[in-house]
């Protein structure tokens, strides 16, 4: 934490602080405040729209918590990562969905860096913009993840850039992605997801819920046509009501080296666009929680919807990752760059 930088409290502006003993920082102008945990992960916990103060990221039930003081009293490899989750927005390395075991290493849900704590320098501090660099070194692999927040001038825009790096003799193999997630205050019942046309959606293999699920089956289907569990046509770009069905799709097809998605409002005409590389992270998974599971970790307490790109699927881990094709593979010494916007739409 620097201790002598000169502080600012107008134009595009950080600010240092720490949140119940995790390390934080604020970026803001004056359209956003984006607040980020890299004491814990690189956690974003706050994506805020000041003109109307609407956050788009959910915030999970057990809000933000330590994982260095309140330990999970029963830890698991599904607990490394739910006991202390707090909603929000995370970077997976390098395991993907659930816990699994490759190359000898034994990975807890959604990989390891989400959990660590990651090195932060202010590298740009001007009226006219802001920028952090994190970084990170795995403990379970040996790679290198360094990523670069900013924020400029007046727009609703929050720009990373990141790289990965092997930095061992041999080959590794991995998942990564960004868990998004979307909640109150924003997300509600006929919100809208927009994706490119020709995008197919390709359901889990089994039920995510206690209560069956969204679709019949897990053929795939074009974009948004799929079939509801009672055989009808289900239109699933639009947002549910409470207690729909959990369910998990995989994303892909996007024809263009830059994929994107928006989910909007449409009464309000406000809404968040996502721009990434589809080259590194070709899929998105679109994770459905609305209520249904009533049994750990939610108890019926959760509706978000997280719209994740990733390198790799399934949800079931690295190994049916390697298995199917889609796992990221860097070779000794090998660098793999990734870029991502996140932009407020208000029409």
């Amino acid at each position: 934490m620097s201790l002598n930088r000169q502080r600012r409290n107008w134009g595009c502006r950080v600010r240092e602080t720490y949140e119940l003993g995790i390390h934080a920082i604020a970026l803001e102008n004056r359209m956003l405040r984006i607040s980020v945990l890299p004491g814990k992960g690189t956690d974003l916990v706050e994506f805020n729209y000041k003109p109307v103060d609407l956050d788009f990221v959910w915030i999970a039930p057990g809000g933000i918590r330590n994982p260095a003081v309140t330990h999970s009293t029963s830890p698991d490899p599904l607990a490394t990562f739910l006991d202390s989750y707090p909603g929000g927005w995370q970077e997976v390395f390098p395991n993907a969905g659930a816990p699994a075991i490759h190359a000898g290493a034994r990975f807890g849900q959604h990989g390891e860096v989400f959990a660590l704590p990651w090195d932060v320098e202010i590298v740009e501090d001007g009226e006219d913009a802001v920028a952090i660099r994190c970084t990170v070194r795995g403990q379970k692999t040996p790679c290198t993840i360094v990523k670069t927040l900013r924020l400029t001038g007046d727009a609703p825009v929050l720009e990373i850039r990141e790289s990965v790096t092997n930095e061992s003799p041999v080959t590794i193999e991995a998942m990564w992605g960004h868990h998004i997630t979307f909640g109150k205050p924003f997300l509600a019942p006929g919100h809208r997801i927009v994706l490119p046309e020709q995008v197919i959606a390709r359901p889990h293999r089994d039920a995510v819920g206690p209560t069956g699920r969204r679709v019949a089956s897990d053929d795939a289907f074009a974009w948004p046509h799929g079939t509801g569990a009672d055989g009808k046509p289900l239109d699933v770009s639009t947002i549910p009501g409470p207690g729909t069905a959990s369910d998990l799709f995989y994303l892909s097809g996007f024809p263009d080296p830059t994929a994107w998605y928006e989910i909007v409002d449409p009464e309000n005409d406000v809404g968040m666009r996502v721009e990434w590389d589809a080259e590194t992270m070709p899929f998105l998974w679109y994770w459905q929680e609305f209520g249904a599971t009533t049994g750990y970790p939610w108890y019926g307490r959760t509706y978000t919807v997280g719209l994740e790109p990733s390198s790799s699927y399934p949800t079931n881990g690295l190994p049916d990752a390697v298995a199917n094709g889609s796992a990221l593979v860097l070779g000794p010494g090998e660098t793999r760059h990734f870029w991502l916007s996140a932009s407020v739409l208000d029409r």
